[in-house]
Protein backbone atom coordinates (compact mmCIF):
# COMPACT_ATOMS: atom_id res chain seq x y z
CA UNK A 1 0.00 0.00 0.00
CA UNK A 2 1.52 3.37 -1.07
CA UNK A 3 1.23 6.23 1.27
CA UNK A 4 -1.56 8.34 0.68
CA UNK A 5 0.40 11.41 -0.19
CA UNK A 6 -3.08 13.47 -1.10
CA UNK A 7 -4.49 12.65 1.93
CA UNK A 8 -1.51 13.82 3.99
CA UNK A 9 -1.05 17.16 2.00
CA UNK A 10 -4.58 18.20 2.27
CA UNK A 11 -5.22 16.73 6.26
CA UNK A 12 -6.41 19.35 8.86
CA UNK A 13 -5.02 19.46 11.97
CA UNK A 14 -2.11 19.28 14.29
CA UNK A 15 0.58 17.41 12.47
CA UNK A 16 2.98 17.20 15.16
CA UNK A 17 -0.06 15.15 16.90
CA UNK A 18 -0.65 12.74 14.51
CA UNK A 19 2.92 12.07 13.68
CA UNK A 20 3.18 10.64 17.70
CA UNK A 21 0.02 8.68 16.85
CA UNK A 22 1.93 6.89 13.84
CA UNK A 23 4.94 6.37 15.76
CA UNK A 24 2.66 4.76 18.43
CA UNK A 25 0.59 3.05 16.46
CA UNK A 26 3.51 1.62 14.24
CA UNK A 27 5.21 0.59 17.60
CA UNK A 28 2.00 -1.41 18.37
CA UNK A 29 1.85 -3.22 15.52
CA UNK A 30 5.22 -3.90 15.71
CA UNK A 31 4.75 -5.12 19.13
CA UNK A 32 1.20 -6.87 18.59
CA UNK A 33 1.70 -7.84 14.78
CA UNK A 34 -1.74 -6.87 13.31
CA UNK A 35 -3.16 -9.15 10.46
CA UNK A 36 -3.62 -6.48 7.92
CA UNK A 37 -0.11 -6.44 7.40
CA UNK A 38 -0.05 -9.87 6.00
CA UNK A 39 -2.92 -9.02 3.64
CA UNK A 40 -1.59 -6.86 1.61
CA UNK A 41 2.38 -7.73 2.47
CA UNK A 42 3.02 -3.87 3.82
CA UNK A 43 5.04 -2.02 5.47
CA UNK A 44 4.60 -0.90 9.32
CA UNK A 45 5.14 2.60 9.12
CA UNK A 46 2.90 2.79 5.65
CA UNK A 47 0.24 1.44 7.35
CA UNK A 48 0.14 3.23 10.44
CA UNK A 49 0.41 6.09 8.41
CA UNK A 50 -2.14 5.25 6.16
CA UNK A 51 -4.92 4.03 9.16
CA UNK A 52 -4.35 7.15 10.88
CA UNK A 53 -4.74 9.57 8.07
CA UNK A 54 -7.90 7.62 7.13
CA UNK A 55 -9.41 8.08 11.05
CA UNK A 56 -8.95 4.31 11.51
CA UNK A 57 -7.18 4.68 14.69
CA UNK A 58 -9.00 6.53 17.77
CA UNK A 59 -6.64 8.60 19.77
CA UNK A 60 -6.88 10.88 23.11
CA UNK A 61 -4.45 12.91 24.99
CA UNK A 62 -4.54 13.19 28.86
CA UNK A 63 -3.23 16.54 29.97
CA UNK A 64 -0.92 16.21 32.62
CA UNK A 65 -1.23 18.61 35.89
Amino acid sequence: MAIPMDTLINKQGNMYEKTCVVIKRAAFLTKFYDEELDLHDDKIVSTALTQVLEDRVEYHFEKEE
